[in-house]
């Protein structure tokens, strides 16, 4: 008997007589080899064919048997019991501590499949300093649980509008009337109060100095000399006075916010990103005299255009002014004054705060622009006000009660309504801002120094954070992707019972750097601005160990109308109406969207509704209706609970064609749930029957994808080039639009790869991160051209013989179904229904009418472009 050692185990070679063990050396044709390896004590091990179907079989079943009692009967009864006991003892000490630390659900507002409410008539509730902290008035609202499956009612009968549960009998809960805070800067002195003069605004003087921070009672003392001083160089401390202010977020800007809240005048953002043009535009429609700059570039880009804006006369720049800016400014005759030496002159001439009143206006905000020049929305301290104590009635239940031990990374844009809520309602409570440092390239590295308790973002950051994560679990090993796995099922069970924690077993072992990515002290994350994909919002709710809320708004309403509840694990909506307005579903009926069906343009009342476009009454009246609905452009559905799903855009909707209407923002917000795609850019046009795209590759998931998977390694550009890449992203896009519900017809025929990401700075996003169609439009025209026409152009002659079957030559794109008008030789009409065959150049034809029964010598097809 032939035999191997391999430690301390013998194998039986193969090699034995028919008494042994093993199987016959002439086993069954259909048999696959197949082994079972016993271990047989301290000797050897016998290796029994799994389908051997001889008389031996029942040798080594005897065989196997004597093994089991032999093992049995020399077993360690005192090892077994030890080692039984030390399991035990394991099972219980995790069980013990999973119950004992897991903590209780969070307790909700309402029931969350019932998430608004019924109201007959409409009344504003006088609200005191609700929801906002230390010396605020009590309110039955903070002890309502709302129900999960009831988290609206129906307000209006005739118009089928909604309410939040938390509102009672029909009316709002939003306004200030006693009390100290009614106004901005009412707001900005109770936060003072609150924290006891504790630090107000943070900055990094440089990359490698840490963050320095500004009390709020010096952030007011350099607002009054602030606004002394623009009082000292002539303007007025009333309503009509509009400020402009062009910089990044920091904490000049904030201090200047101030000053014009201390003093009536009105703030006019412009964002750090906008074209010369818009600022022209803005600068002389809110007759500006005065504009704050933080950089002497910018001071540059509007000296440029100086004559196009006859009214301003002054620039204050927070940088030292260059020698360069200061011969432009002398040669145009405009004051250029630094920030500092503003602040010695208000210093020197003080004055008495002058501040607005609740209906005054505190800012013109301009929308961003997808399309056009910016519009000013005119913003009231009291909607603003009204807006922040709803979105503080929703979120303090559910255990995000901001303090000033709390801190707010500042990073998007001052100039949106979005930021600025969230900034105003962190100074009413008392908490600290800390301003990044400009750059974006910095910011994990300002996240994870500022630590932040509060977390405000949007969707293009987070679905990068998603997808960096999978793409290290999916590159790991096959024992990292099971821990992860069953990490997430475990965080899924508990976010179903309302319970979110960062402190468990699985936080500490699997989650940890995802949390200590965004600082690891992180209570809230907010995202707003664009929808976030139900995929990506469930993960992060599941790892980020914090709620994770999602609202849905625009600046016409102050940033925010509604918002999901904390604690409230669906996704797919974005909640009900926050108690300060309602909602109500307009027909669009060349939509075929109808409110008796619970789908229609999103409409909003209330004091959360802006006044009107600045200065632009046709607009305002678009936007207003006289009965003061805000008509938003989005098509909205109610869903069974209560809450409000965006389902659709109305605003940029086109026709094909044949007459089938698109809005391509909702195939865009489909298309973007493939792993391998970062951002779409959807085209169509009235005169052609089918959709073409523009497609950016997640940078973050494609290479990786194409090693594995083509085996190949090529740079972005490299793979954007790649028709193997195109075939698989197209191949993908399909399967994800007809699983996301598009039609045939909202499906792309034919894509782009772009290698570069849209973005603010390429001039290809808002600064809102929202797309410019326009721009997208002109910067990919070509290859748009180009893609329109492979799809259309087809050959000139087509040869028709005795069968139903024609043979194309120069077909650049096969396309599913076309019906052609061709000519004939006789100069009669033959209508055909074309059934292109994909991949070939064969050509079925199934003709519909056949003049006089004459047989067809050939056809002259119609160019179609």
């Amino acid at each position: 008997m032939a035999m191997s050692m391999a430690g301390a185990h013998v194998v039986v070679a193969a090699s034995v007589d028919a008494t042994t063990l093993h199987a016959p050396t002439s086993a069954p044709s259909h048999c696959i080899a197949s082994k079972l390896v016993v271990p047989c004590g301290k000797t050897g091990t016998y290796a029994f064919d799994r389908h051997d179907t001889s008389a031996h079989c029942f040798g080594r079943k005897m065989a196997a048997t004597e093994y089991c009692k032999e093992k049995i009967r020399n077993m360690d009864y005192l090892k077994l019991l030890g080692a039984g006991a030390v399991t035990l003892a394991a099972v219980t000490t995790t069980t013990f501590y999973y119950l004992t630390s897991r903590p209780q659900p969070i307790p909700l507002l309402c029931d969350l499949n019932d998430q608004t409410q019924e109201k007959d008539e409409r009344y504003l509730l006088s609200f005191i300093e609700f929801a906002c902290g230390e010396g605020m008035g009590n309110s039955q609202s903070i002890d309502l649980i709302v129900d999960p499956a009831n988290q609206s009612e129906i307000t209006d009968k005739n118009e089928r509008s909604r309410m939040s549960k938390l509102c009672k009998n029909g009316k709002y809960l939003c306004e200030y009337e006693d009390g100290e805070v009614k106004t901005l800067y009412d707001a900005f002195k109770r936060g003072a109060r609150v924290s006891n003069n504790g630090e107000a605004y943070g900055w990094k003087p440089s990359p490698s100095e840490p963050f320095q921070w500004i009390s709020y009672n010096d952030v007011l003392v350099r607002a009054a000399n602030v606004g002394a001083g623009l009082i000292a160089k002539g303007l007025k401390p009333e309503n009509t006075t509009n400020v402009g202010i062009y910089s990044q977020n920091r904490v000049e800007y904030g201090i200047t916010e101030q000053a014009c809240y201390m003093y009536s005048m009105v703030l006019v953002p412009l964002y750090d990103t906008l074209g010369p043009e818009a600022c022209t535009h803005i600068i002389n429609q809110a007759e500006i005299k005065t504009v704050v700059c933080d950089k002497n570039v910018k001071v540059k880009a509007i000296l440029n255009r100086i004559k196009e804006t006859p009214d301003l006369e002054s620039i204050i720049l927070v940088e030292e002014p260059s020698e360069e800016m200061k011969e432009l400014a002398q040669k145009h005759n405009i004051d250029l004054t630094s920030f500092a030496e503003l602040e010695a002159l208000g210093e020197k001439n003080p004055q008495e705060p002058k501040p607005a009143k609740p209906d005054d206006l505190c800012v013109l905000c301009y929308t961003s622009g997808t399309t056009g020049l910016p519009k000013g929305a005119m913003l009231t301290h009291r909607g603003t006000m009204a807006t922040v104590v709803a979105a503080g009635a929703v979120l303090k239940p559910g255990g995000i009660d901001i303090s000033p031990e709390d801190t707010l990374i500042s990073y998007l844009p001052l100039a949106h309504s979005y930021e600025r809520l969230l900034e105003c309602y962190c100074v009413l409570n008392g908490a600290r801002i800390g301003f990044f440092q400009g750059d974006v390239k910095l910011l994990l590295d300002d996240i994870k120094e500022l630590q932040p308790t509060l977390f405000p973002s949007v969707p293009r950051l987070l679905n990068r954070i998603y997808d960096k994560v999978m793409s290290q679990i999916n590159s790991g090993s096959g024992i990292k992707k099971k821990l992860f796995n069953m990490a997430l099922a475990s965080k899924e069970n508990e976010l179903k019972k309302s319970i979110i924690r960062n402190d468990s077993l699985w936080d500490k072992i699997v989650f940890k750097k995802i949390q200590a990515s965004l600082g690891g002290k992180v209570k809230l994350i907010t995202t707003g601005s664009a929808p976030l994909s139900p995929k990506v919002l469930h993960f992060l709710r599941c790892c980020a160990g914090c709620p994770v809320v999602e609202g849905y708004g625009q600046t016409e309403c102050h940033a925010v109308c509604s918002v999901t509840l904390v604690g409230d694990p669906d996704t797919g909506n974005v909640g009900p109406p926050l108690p300060c307005c309602e909602i109500k579903l307009a027909d669009v009926e060349e939509m075929n969207y109808y409110a008796k069906d619970n789908k229609g343009e999103v409409c909003i009342k209330g004091p959360n509704v802006f006044l009107g476009y600045y200065r632009d009454q046709a607009k305002t009246e678009e936007a207003l209706d006289k009965d003061g609905w805000l008509h938003t452009g989005d098509i909205g559905q109610w869903l069974e609970n209560g809450t409000l799903k965006i389902i659709d855009r109305k605003k940029n909707i086109f026709k094909l064609a044949q007459g089938e209407y698109i809005a391509p923002e909702k195939i865009e917000n489909v298309y973007v749930r493939s792993p391998l795609v970062a951002q779409v850019f959807i085209h169509g046009e009235s005169l052609k029957s089918s959709l073409v795209g523009v497609v950016v590759p997640d940078p973050e998931v494609l290479p990786g994808w194409a090693k594995t998977n083509l085996h190949v390694t090529q740079t972005m550009e490299e793979l954007c080039a790649n028709p193997d890449v195109k075939k698989q992203i197209m191949t993908d896009l399909t399967n994800i639009g007809k699983t996301g519900g598009l039609h045939s017809f909202e499906q792309v025929k034919d894509i782009f790869l772009y290698p570069e990401q849209f973005s603010v700075e390429n001039g290809l996003l808002t600064p809102t991160f929202k797309a410019k169609r326009h721009e997208l439009k002109l910067k990919f025209k070509s290859e748009i051209d180009e893609m329109y026409k492979n799809l259309y152009s087809l050959a000139a002659v087509v040869t028709v013989g005795d069968s139903n079957y024609a043979r194309l030559t120069g077909v650049n794109k096969v396309l599913n179904m076309c019906v052609f008008i061709l000519l004939l030789k006789s100069k009669m009409l033959l209508l055909l229904n074309f059934l292109f065959l994909r991949n070939t150049d064969v050509l079925r034809l199934d003709v519909i009418w056949k003049p006089h029964g004459k047989e067809i010598p050939y056809l002259q097809t119609l160019n179609t472009n």
